[in-house]
């Protein structure tokens, strides 16, 4: 049996969005800057999206700039919030736990001459809000907090963080890739500044994503050469993606999700029951309905992976963009993680299409695997 249980990393395309892609790949394949009738289509096809997009988020469709994903739309909106108003305000504040994605840019916003500064968590991956608090001053020009960690899944408390943030004049972003379809993302009500999203999350096409940009701040673009994005971001528009985004984002929020809760509880409950030494990893309540990162006293996380893999069944350590690295994750360490329990953990996140079948193979053959593992080492059944 295969069973596929790294819905954070990348989820499967939805069969109802790929067919409302599809004519754009062959039949209305216009370029949407063209003047003709088939760029006018394209075109259509494009303003279509951004007002479905901007219902959904409660927000308005001329702020939403499409991006090759949510990598992309973090770099633009970071780096070009901070050197379009490096005049204004010099600092920046990150949470400890950002994807690399954030983390990257403030690091070369830093060599810039940027301060960069980073808020704390708890042991649950929480903001450490009195502290963010001591950390906001009149010199903080852009706070970035994910609304959903994408190795722990803890939620934070995204309103009050941005509430605190205008308070002292700083500007609010959120890189809300694993929010989708979980919770529900009210751009206007929230006070966000700036959102980042990326399709292939909530079962759309993966090469498109979305950057909210607040167009009353000047913002740089980082991409140059064409006027597309009202300037913003240059490039030929994607249009089948949009359209796909556009279609995902709508069925995310249309279906239900309680069932990924029971199924994870589920997953849970017999991993607590069956297999000793383990831990979860991130709040236990605060967390979005699909994900599990536990910690396997003494075993690799990626020996279980590996061996996981060969019996068809996939799972994750952590982000997908540094699990190849093998490197400890800075999110785990940031929640409190000793040394030696940073490369100990497995994450397991759960999608629409899984059933509790596939649920119990996985545990079933979970168990086996820690068994053999920990046979190699001093903790036994």
């Amino acid at each position: 049996m295969q069973v596929y249980l790294d819905n954070s990393a990348t989820t499967k395309l939805d069969k109802r969005v790929l067919k409302k892609m599809y004519p754009y790949f062959s039949e209305n394949y216009g370029n949407a800057s063209s003047i003709h009738f088939m760029g006018e289509d394209a075109n259509k096809a494009l303003d279509e999206a951004k007002k479905e997009i901007g219902k959904i988020l409660n927000c308005g469709q001329k702020n939403i700039i499409f991006t090759s994903g949510a990598s992309e739309a973090n770099n633009l909106i970071i780096k070009g919030i901070a050197r379009a108003n490096k005049e204004k305000r010099n600092t920046i504040l990150v949470s400890e736990i950002e994807h690399s994605s954030v983390l990257a840019p403030v690091e070369q916003l830093g060599k810039e001459g940027f301060k960069i500064k980073y808020i704390p968590v708890d042991e649950n991956g929480q903001i450490k809000m009195s502290e963010f608090e001591k950390m906001l001053d009149e010199k903080v020009l852009l706070v970035s907090v994910m609304t959903v960690n994408n190795e722990i899944g803890t939620i934070q408390d995204i309103k009050t963080i941005s509430k605190l943030t205008h308070k002292k004049g700083a500007l609010f972003h959120t890189d809300a890739v694993q929010a989708v379809p979980y919770l529900k993302l009210d751009i206007n009500n929230s006070e966000i500044d700036f959102l980042s999203l990326s399709a292939h999350k909530f079962y759309g096409p993966k090469g498109v994503g979305l950057a909210y940009v607040n167009r009353k701040y000047k913002i740089f673009p980082i991409i140059d050469g064409g006027e597309q994005e009202y300037g913003i971001r240059s490039g030929t528009h994607n249009i089948p993606g949009i359209v796909g985004m556009a279609e995902a984002l709508k069925l995310a929020y249309k279906e239900k999700t309680t069932h990924l809760k029971e199924l994870r509880d589920y997953m849970w409950d017999r991993m607590k029951a069956e297999i000793p030494n383990i831990n979860l990893n991130g709040d236990s309540r605060s967390r979005i309905p699909n994900n599990l990162n536990v910690r396997f006293e003494s075993i690799e996380g990626e020996a279980i992976v590996i061996e996981l893999s060969t019996k068809g069944i996939c799972v994750g350590t952590g982000s997908a963009c540094s699990s190849k690295k093998l490197r400890a994750s800075h999110v785990l360490k940031a929640i409190g993680l000793k040394d030696e329990h940073l490369n100990s953990n497995v994450r397991f996140t759960l999608g629409k299409f899984n059933t509790k079948k596939e649920i119990d193979h996985t545990v079933d053959s979970l168990k086996k695997v820690v068994k053999r593992l920990r046979s190699f080492t001093s903790i036994k059944k």
